[in-house]
C-alpha cells in the first residue's frame, strides 16, 4: 500500500514536470528547425565587390578572377587575386573588407601593365533578420579608397562611397539572392556614379553540388571628366569617363557552390556580357574559396 501511494504522489509531479518542459522543449526544436535555413544557404560568386551577401558571418575569401575585355572595347583580358575578409561583430553588425588584391592587365592597345587595387571597406546590419519566414535584409556601407596604382586605372579620384541593401528569402532548399546599390564618388569630376543590382537563384541539390544563376548589371548615372570614354569599368575600375551617362552593362552566367564541410565552401562561376555595346565585359570566369571561423 505504501508503494501504491508513493506512486500516486509521484504521478502528478512527473505530469507536471512534463508540462513545464515540453514547451520549452517544443520552441527549442522550432528555433532550431527556423534557424536552419541558413545552413543551405550560399553567398554569392559572381561579381564579388557589389554583390554582397546578407548574411552576417565570420570569413575569409580568397578569389582569382580572369577577364575577357571586349573586343569592341580595347580587348584584352585582366587577372585579378585578392582576399576578402567579414567579421562578425554582434549577430547583426559585421565588419567586411571587400576590395582589394593585385591586378594584370593585357591590353591590345594599352600592352601590359600589373599593379595593386584600391582598398575598400565597410559594414553592414543585418535589419530584419525573419527565421520563422526564412528572410534576411542587411543594408550597408562601404568606402573605397584611392590607394591603387594607376597602372591599372586605380587611384583615381578621392574615393568612392558604395550605399547597397541585400536581401534573401529560403524556400526550403530553393533560395533567391539579390542586392542593389549606388556608388558615390567624393568628386564627380573624377569618377562617375553608378547604380548596381545583381540577382542569384541558387538551389540545394546536396552539399557537394549546389547549382545557381546569376545576373549583375550596372548602369552609370553621372559623367566625369577624366577620360573621354563612352563606356565605363564595370565594377573592378572606375574610368571617371566623360560620355558614359546611361551606359548600361548586363552579365549573366551560372555556377556552383561545393560545401567541403560545415566551414568551407569553394565556388566557381562563368559569367558573358549580354548587353549592347558590350563596353569592357565580354565573359568573366570567377572562382573563391570561403573559410568561415
Amino acid at each position: 500500500m505504501k508503494t501504491n501511494q508513493a506512486h500516486n504522489w509521484i504521478k502528478p509531479w512527473i505530469a507536471a514536470t512534463a508540462l513545464l518542459i515540453a514547451p520549452g522543449v517544443s520552441s527549442a526544436a522550432t528555433s532550431e528547425t527556423t534557424e536552419n535555413w541558413k545552413d543551405q544557404a550560399i553567398s554569392p560568386v559572381a561579381n564579388p565587390l557589389f554583390f554582397e551577401s546578407p548574411l552576417i558571418e565570420n570569413e575569409a575569401r580568397p578569389i582569382f578572377l580572369y577577364h575577357n575585355i571586349s573586343d569592341d572595347f580595347v580587348g584584352g583580358f585582366t587577372r585579378v587575386y585578392a582576399l576578402q575578409v567579414r567579421y562578425a561583430i554582434t549577430d547583426r553588425l559585421a565588419a567586411i573588407a571587400t576590395k582589394d588584391g593585385y591586378i594584370q592587365l593585357r591590353s591590345k592597345a594599352a600592352g601590359r601593365a600589373d599593379g595593386w587595387a584600391d582598398i575598400g571597406a565597410g559594414l553592414k546590419y543585418a535589419l530584419v533578420d525573419d527565421k520563422e519566414n526564412n528572410f534576411i535584409l542587411t543594408p550597408g556601407l562601404k568606402f573605397e579608397a584611392p590607394s591603387g596604382e594607376n597602372d591599372v586605372f586605380q587611384g583615381n579620384g578621392s574615393g568612392e562611397f558604395d550605399l547597397f541593401v541585400s536581401a534573401m528569402k529560403g524556400w526550403d532548399k530553393f533560395h533567391a539572392t539579390a542586392s542593389v546599390g549606388g556608388r558615390i564618388p567624393i568628386y564627380f569630376d573624377k569618377e562617375t556614379s553608378s547604380l548596381h543590382y545583381s540577382l542569384q537563384l541558387d538551389y540545394y541539390t546536396c552539399q557537394w553540388f549546389i547549382p545557381f544563376a546569376v545576373m549583375n548589371g550596372q548602369t552609370v548615372l553621372s559623367e566625369a571628366r577624366a577620360l573621354p570614354f563612352k563606356v565605363e569599368g564595370f565594377d573592378l575600375i572606375n574610368f571617371g569617363a566623360s560620355n558614359a551617362e546611361g551606359f548600361t552593362q548586363v552579365a549573366v552566367g551560372g555556377g556552383f557552390r561545393s560545401r567541403l564541410c560545415k566551414r568551407a565552401d569553394v565556388g566557381f562561376a562563368y559569367e558573358k556580357g549580354i548587353s549592347t555595346p558590350k563596353g569592357i565585359f565580354d565573359d568573366r570566369f570567377t572562382v573563391d574559396f570561403v573559410v568561415r571561423f
